[in-house]
């Protein structure tokens, strides 16, 4: 007997219901569909934009954390200088930083990693205009999808950033900065890269 979409927890552990989106211009690219283990095993691949609708938010940000050089040597047994083809290495290692921010937040972590991608999702960024041999940087409004792509990246970034040379492990790291950036708070590195990028492309209207 299958179960019923709404009994399908992450892990067993989380629910999927009740999780808000708080910013109504990016919710219909937050996939939020009930799954048991983030691993689709790119079944995505097959066509282009499909990652927007058909892949859970948290395997998507499992799969920016297997980009190469992030998170090197900060995964238990793991030596290698690249994650690539470490997928079950992360699975594991989101879902202790998961059970440590529900520890700490009391809060479901699939609301707090949502809440962090909406709070690093920037709304303006610069490009390069090139006119009569002139280039000049202008702002310019960010798509949707790509405000989600640019928060998954930078909350991948930052911890990577915690990563390095740091006492902690990875799983801390994971949480730590999903809870500040959760926070909306000026100690999350993503948040920092949001507001800065933002901050630019203001100058630059």
């Amino acid at each position: 007997m299958s179960k019923d979409k709404s009994e399908i927890k992450l892990f067993n552990i989380w629910s999927f219901n009740d999780i808000e989106v708080n910013d109504y211009t990016i919710v219909n690219y937050i996939n939020l569909s009930p799954i048991i283990i983030p691993h689709s095993c790119g079944k995505h691949e097959h066509k282009r934009f499909w990652k927007t609708s058909k892949v859970s938010i948290v395997e998507r940000f499992a799969n920016r954390l297997l980009s190469p050089g992030f998170i090197a040597g900060k995964i238990k047994g793991h030596k290698s200088s690249h994650n690539s083809g470490k997928k079950n290495k992360i699975i594991k290692g989101i879902k202790t930083a998961f059970i440590l921010i529900e520890r700490i937040t009391e809060l479901n972590p699939i609301q707090v990693l949502v809440d962090a991608i909406v709070n690093t999702a920037p709304r303006e960024e610069t490009t390069r205009i090139a006119m009569g041999g002139i280039s000049y940087a202008s702002a310019v409004d960010i798509s949707p999808q790509r405000r989600v792509d640019l928060a998954v990246k930078y909350l991948t970034q930052a911890i990577a950033s915690r990563s390095s040379g740091s006492l902690r492990n990875f799983e801390e790291c994971i949480a730590q900065e999903l809870i500040n950036a959760s926070k909306n708070s000026q100690e999350s590195l993503a948040v920092k890269r949001k507001d800065e990028i933002e901050r630019i492309a203001i100058s630059a209207r």
